[in-house]
């Protein structure tokens, strides 16, 4: 059974870091097409980052470019998502999953797994 766990949300500070983790089970080899989600208060969840696994080519949304950076350690079968620079609107809850392909990351409703309990991100001062 294929299941993602996300990790190391928090409090910062605007301009502040932080890195998340997703542990990602039930793969029996490397990790697919992988990708981190978020959701606002109040709003749809959306795409933030995806990460190809043929290519290592990534995908990021426009309002976290050059500020986000995706990664991923098949051996540990984790996939990473270092936060630098954040801003308040960073706020929301993160969730990672497998996604078809880098295309589609923009759109939380075409995902090609399930999603987990995710971790909260809090940006404030």
């Amino acid at each position: 059974q294929v299941e993602f766990v996300e990790s190391g949300g928090g409090l910062a500070q605007p301009g502040g870091s932080l890195r998340l983790s997703c542990d990602a089970s039930g793969f029996s080899l490397d990790l697919p097409n992988m990708g981190w989600f978020r959701q606002a208060p109040g709003k749809e969840r959306e795409g933030v980052s995806c990460l190809d696994s043929r290519d290592g080519s990534t995908y990021y949304a426009d309002s976290v470019k050059g500020r986000f950076t995706i990664s991923r350690d098949n051996d540990k079968s984790t996939v990473y998502l270092q936060m630098n620079n954040l801003k308040p609107e960073d706020t929301g809850v993160y969730y990672c999953t497998s996604v078809y392909a880098n295309y589609y990351c923009s759109n939380a409703d075409e995902v090609l797994g399930s999603w987990g309990q995710g971790t909260q991100v809090t940006v404030s001062s």
